[in-house]
């Protein structure tokens, strides 16, 4: 794991427990958190006591990001299983296809097939920063698709265009700044002058900003 936000209104519908998992092998061009591409420099967390956090959080659900999910599948499948038997709904971001990770569970990797199983809503595909998305929320690139895998959301479906992006910025009490959701790098510069320690935090490479880190 890279970095937790235990409520956030930015990372999905409604408020969320958000994830980053620290890992990626697909490394799209102009991605959010190239930090989060090797697989060290995370650390480690047991899922049930993440699920239990979020549970004190006060949120509706549960948002995977990173980093690549579906590349430890396992342990977030026990998580995502978890935060459904709870009640809270499952949100993950991948960079591979449905279709793709579909195979790959009817072939036998029943990780695959369990986090899928335990995912209300899927947003698939890679960040493509020649395709940028204005229009929908919380996606990068107009390529990404939603599958709305259980009812839980299915009521976005033809709503998505209202939802809005939001932009969240947090100050810790040594001044450190930290910014999760989307804005344009103007405007994230305009919101950070004057601030001192300027550093984005962790979000999907399924981000639709594609700049670089400030």
């Amino acid at each position: 794991m890279s970095h937790v936000v235990p409520v956030t209104e930015a990372e999905g519908p409604g408020r969320r427990f958000a994830v980053w998992i620290q890992g990626c092998s697909i490394r799209c061009r102009g991605c959010f958190n190239p930090h989060m591409w090797a697989k060290s420099g995370g650390r480690p967390a047991e899922a049930l006591a993440l699920v239990d956090e979020a549970d004190r959080s006060d949120v509706e659900g549960i948002t995977l990001l990173g980093g690549e999910p579906f590349e430890q599948a396992e342990g977030l499948a026990e998580l995502a299983e978890a935060a459904q038997v709870r009640g809270l709904s499952v949100m993950t971001f991948t960079g591979y296809l449905r279709e793709d990770l579909e195979a790959r569970a009817a072939r036998g990797d029943d990780a695959v097939r369990r986090l899928l199983g335990a995912t209300d809503l899927l947003v698939d595909g890679p960040y493509d920063d020649a395709l940028p998305d204005l229009t929908r929320p919380w996606v990068g690139s107009t390529n990404q698709r939603f599958h709305f895998l259980t009812p839980r959301y299915a009521h976005l479906r033809d709503r998505l265009g209202t939802c809005n992006d939001r932009l969240e910025v947090r100050v810790t009490a040594e001044g450190q700044v930290s910014v999760n959701g989307w804005a344009t790098s103007d405007d994230l510069d305009t919101l950070l002058a004057g601030l001192g320690s300027r550093r984005r935090p962790p979000r999907s490479h399924n981000s639709r900003d594609g700049a670089d880190p400030v």
